[in-house]
């Protein structure tokens, strides 16, 4: 059966320049040159294909994208003028198949073409198979699992295999992302190409270039021999951008240029050469963030981030923890060579499932390789996966949350402090004090450490009725003590009688912090580290906090 294919675009000889290659190719084609045309030439006929201009007469090409997009499978490829790499990029999220740059190269056009022809191929054969697919049943062997989160993950993944388009695959460390990279390219059209991925962290800076494009023969030091680079070996296929937040600002605008032009240089040479190459890319930090933060370009990140795919953690798919347990367990039998394949216990499972896996999908799989090397027997036991108890491992989790809201609290601090430092030095006393009433370090929704004003206002908090209940039980601070308490409530009772603290509000704020630690410090006769657990916070900072306040033993003796 003859491929026919539909041709969008309002110049004319271009029309015909493609209209002749598609002949030679086998393919019959019709050339509409408005939007209206091609949509009557859509609705009469049935095509294969489609490729369109981005800009006609009579609208805009992306409108043909959707049409077309939300009413059948049918690849479709635009064409965009040098520079509007941002029209290619909505067309890509609105479902376009991929995109080729005038002026129109041949060569170009004949590779899209023939990745169009085989996803065209690739559809018809899943719609011959009976019941499942080759490509689910890959799918299904190759990403374990059937929960909830799951089943869409795998239908996006099968969607974005028939794609050209960039696809950014984020999510924490070991949830497999490098595993749906190769699946992705494995399901593709792409598929007979090589799968190229490459650490980007674990590649030094100054030989970033020529890794990524190659180099010719002396045009370094050392450089004895022509070197094929990543962008020249994945040619045809994909390259996979693990850990691409690691890449170093200089290296980001070059490979920038390669993604946007499709073509590379190597070191030493005069020519650019094209390649035929499908980016995928990858990292368990916040990208967007460093894009804020100046640490990674914001158009290199709209290039790659075309579409994205977040990848679930193991906590959030537990069901599925015996079934990846006993692939894990098979591969590893089959790679140890062992005698009789192991197998977990009914306590054994259920303990896993109870686990909270920080490591995911790889935390597993190297619990049960422990596992597997400590059981005497075939069977797993609880005693050989080396867990914590559950009530132990509850606890240290609550405490790791604890210490990492207080450590974020801290940094919360520090950084509004140094913002109302750098704004007194230029501004009245009454603009900072304004400024810090709305800046206090302090109030946060981790608020382990309450001021005085919360020891008012609030008597359920939990600091200040320890404080105030161990204050009336032992009675153990000094009269001096009392009389600066008694002193600091009188400034509160101003505060509420509408009066303002006289020296300023970062002045009152730290008096108040000073005399909560020295209050802390004298009940647990100087203990830095039960006067830490009694204030809620940590160590390092109540050490932070005395060093700062000029807080010492020597000076209350």
């Amino acid at each position: 059966m003859t491929t026919t294919a539909l041709v969008v675009d309002d110049e004319v000889d271009l029309c015909r320049l493609m209209q002749i290659t598609l002949t030679k190719m086998g393919i019959k084609s019709d050339v509409a040159y408005t939007l209206s045309q091609a949509r009557t030439f859509w609705q009469d006929n049935d095509y294969d294909f489609c490729l369109t201009d981005l800009k006609l007469p009579d609208g805009s090409g992306l409108e043909l994208v959707k049409e077309i997009s939300n009413s059948s499978n049918i690849p479709i490829a635009v064409i965009t003028a040098h520079g509007s790499m941002d029209l290619a990029i909505e067309a890509l999220k609105l479902g376009a198949f991929d995109f080729v740059n005038k002026p129109l190269e041949l060569p170009r056009l004949r590779q899209l073409v023939e990745n169009a022809i085989k996803v065209i191929h690739q559809d018809n054969e899943v719609q011959a198979a009976p019941e499942c697919s080759p490509e689910q049943k890959m799918l299904d062997s190759r990403l374990i699992g059937n929960s909830a989160v799951m089943h869409p993950l795998k239908n996006t993944i099968l969607k974005l295999a028939r794609s050209q388009a960039p696809v950014f695959l984020s999510g924490a460390s070991g949830t497999g992302k490098e595993v749906v990279a190769r699946l992705i390219h494995d399901l593709s059209p792409r598929r007979d190409g090589s799968f190229v991925p490459v650490n980007c962290g674990a590649i030094p800076s100054e030989l970033m270039e020529s890794e990524f494009f190659g180099h010719k023969k002396g045009s370094f030091t050392g450089a004895v021999a022509d070197k094929q680079g990543l962008f020249q070996q994945a040619n045809g296929g994909t390259l996979f951008l693990d850990e691409v937040a690691d890449l170093p600002l200089a290296m980001q605008v070059k490979l920038l240029r390669a993604i946007q032009e499709k073509t590379v240089r190597a070191i030493g040479d005069t020519k650019e050469v094209p390649v035929d190459i499908r980016i995928l890319s990858a990292t368990h930090k916040d990208l967007s963030q460093l894009v804020q933060d100046g640490a990674f370009r914001q158009d290199l990140y709209y290039r790659i981030n075309v579409i994205e795919l977040k990848l679930p953690t193991l906590n959030a798919r537990r069901d599925d923890i015996p079934v990846l347990a006993d692939h894990f367990l098979a591969m590893i039998s089959n790679d140890w060579q062992l005698e009789s394949p192991p197998s977990l216990t009914m306590e054994a499972c259920e303990r896993l499932q109870r686990h909270d896996f920080a490591g995911n999908v790889r935390e597993l799989r190297n619990l049960l390789e422990r596992a597997v090397t400590l059981a005497e027997t075939s069977y797993i036991d609880v005693s050989h996966l080396g867990l914590p108890d559950i009530e132990t491992e509850l606890v240290n989790t609550q405490e790791q949350n604890h210490s990492s809201a207080i450590d974020n609290s801290e940094l919360l601090a520090r950084n509004l402090e140094n913002q109302i430092d750098v704004q007194s030095s230029n501004n009245t006393t009454a603009q900072v004090e304004q400024r810090a009433t709305n800046l206090h370090p302090y109030r946060t929704n981790t608020n382990h450490y309450p001021s005085m004003v919360q020891h008012s206002s609030t008597s359920n908090d939990s600091l200040s009725t320890n404080v105030a209940s161990t204050h009336a039980k032992e009675s153990l601070l000094d009269s001096t003590a009392q009389q600066e308490t008694s002193k600091d409530t009188s400034g509160l009772q101003e505060l509420f009688d509408g009066q303002l603290p006289p020296q300023g509000l970062e002045h009152y704020l730290q008096e108040q912090e000073k005399q909560l630690i020295i209050t802390a410090l004298k009940q647990t006769g100087w203990n830095k580290t039960q006067a830490a657990e009694l204030l809620g916070t940590t160590f390092r900072s109540l050490r932070y906090r005395m060093k700062k306040l000029e807080i010492s033993e020597d000076a209350f003796d």
